[in-house]
């Protein structure tokens, strides 16, 4: 995780060990707020794998950074090999940051998710290694509504079933089981869409939250199973999630309800959504996300995977999707400029805000007025007496502004010192490092 540079000189060492040390001057632009970077940006050295959006690497190059691109993900002992020389590493939802893979990742300082979720990554270990984790938890929020706006007609409608029997020539005009959505019940938070379409809805969060337009939140999660037509998922992949939606859950469902399910594959029990289908307890299901993927496109998604596809595949009504909630060309070009920009502040300036795994610290921007400042930021371990010595250490330079903050284990300061020339950072480097 450390990083030291100096105008005329790189110093680097390991991130194995939490404690670290960065340093980033300003430049001269006229602007009133001087804009950080390090002193070699060309050192630093970027990794983006699973066809990262084209904004975000647009962003990235124009800092200065060595870029390196690929369309695929990569098997761990590739990932191995690749990730040991970068300090960024850039990815989305099958790329799999075990500690194996972190451990020989020596110069890493941080991580871009361009996605919502971050269980791809040990973010604890991260965390104890000076390796900050960052994604874009909202920035696909609408496709993924209207991905699940689409299969609620459809389901209601049975159009998917009606579209593959034409496909195989059988013309089947029916009206039973096919309703409209208009006056149904959504148990989620569509509420500014599903309302706009006639429908009432219900949430349920195990938060109080403010609800959107009409929609009422209800006390626990079987008050909303038994008064929802549509139930929709939206919940992260958490041990408390797991199987959140099992047998007991489809028995409180209304029969001829419908889920929906576009948030982590783990939330459902699969075999039961199976056996409610086939009992005729729910009329219908739409699956985005699954327990296990393939990690790429082809013709993988068999009992090879999961023991139960097959049985899955064979069902009426229930439509399929390969985790697209988020594949449109407006979202992944939100969540290219979000991470990668979360990503530039944190090479350039340190700043934390937004990292999953790190503490929140943020200070100012420097201004153009201010000359030969220096910005610098300690990652350490969480323990009495290293503010003291940290301190001891900046005392004999003039302290322009300083915070510090906690998150579990970890700690991280910030600090930015005035009057220091390449020699004085060498030594506050090399000082800061001998505290690890």
């Amino acid at each position: 995780m450390s990083l030291s540079t100096s105008p005329s000189a790189t110093y680097h060492s390991s991130p194995a060990s939490i404690d670290a040390s960065r340093w980033q001057r300003g430049n001269t632009a006229a602007a009133a707020a001087k804009q950080l970077k390090p002193f070699a940006t060309e050192d630093i050295r970027i990794l983006l794998l699973e066809n990262v959006n084209q904004t975000g690497r647009d962003i990235l190059a124009a800092q200065g950074y060595q870029v390196d691109f690929l369309k695929t993900s990569l098997p761990e002992d590739e990932l191995i090999q690749r990730i040991r020389d970068v300090h960024v590493i850039g990815i989305r939802s099958k790329t799999q940051l075990t500690a194996r893979v972190l451990r020989e990742a020596k110069n890493l300082i941080v991580v871009g998710c361009f996605c919502i979720g971050t269980n791809q990554v040990d973010t604890q270990y991260a965390a104890k290694h000076g390796i900050a984790v960052f994604n874009s938890p909202f920035s696909n929020s609408r496709s993924v509504a209207e991905l699940i706006i689409a299969e609620v007609i459809m389901l209601a409608r049975q159009l998917g079933d009606r579209s593959n029997e034409l496909h195989r020539g059988t013309w089947n005009k029916v009206s039973s089981g096919c309703w409209e959505i208009r006056g149904k019940t959504l148990g989620s938070q569509l509420s500014v869409l599903a309302e706009a379409m006639g429908m009432t809805v219900i949430f349920y969060d195990a938060i109080n939250l403010m609800a959107l337009g009409t929609a009422k939140q209800v006390p626990n999660l079987e008050t909303l199973l038994r008064g929802a037509d549509f139930v929709t998922c939206h919940v992260p992949e958490l041990p408390e999630t797991h199987n959140l939606i099992g047998p007991a859950q489809f028995e409180q469902m209304k029969r001829g309800s419908y889920l929906i399910n576009a948030s982590r594959g783990s939330v459902i029990d699969i075999p039961a959504l199976i056996d409610a289908i086939r009992s005729g307890k729910l009329a219908g299901a739409a699956l985005d996300v699954y327990p296990a993927e393939p990690g790429g496109n082809g013709d993988y998604f068999t009992n090879d995977l999961n023991l139960w596809i097959e049985d899955l595949r064979s069902l009426k009504n229930i439509i399929l999707t390969p985790h697209i909630g988020g594949s449109t060309e407006e979202a992944q070009s939100a969540i290219g400029i979000e991470v990668s920009e979360a990503l530039v502040r944190y090479v350039n300036e340190g700043g934390t805000l937004g990292a999953v795994n790190m503490p929140e610290v943020h200070l100012r921007s420097l201004t153009t007025e201010e000359h030969n400042h220096v910005r610098v930021i300690y990652i350490h371990h969480n323990v009495p007496g290293v503010l003291r010595k940290v301190n001891e250490i900046l005392g004999d330079h003039n302290v322009d502004k300083q915070m510090t903050d906690s998150r579990g284990d970890v700690a991280y300061l910030m600090a930015d010192i005035s009057d220091v020339n390449a020699s004085v950072i060498k030594d506050l480097y090399q000082s800061l490092e001998g505290l690890s």
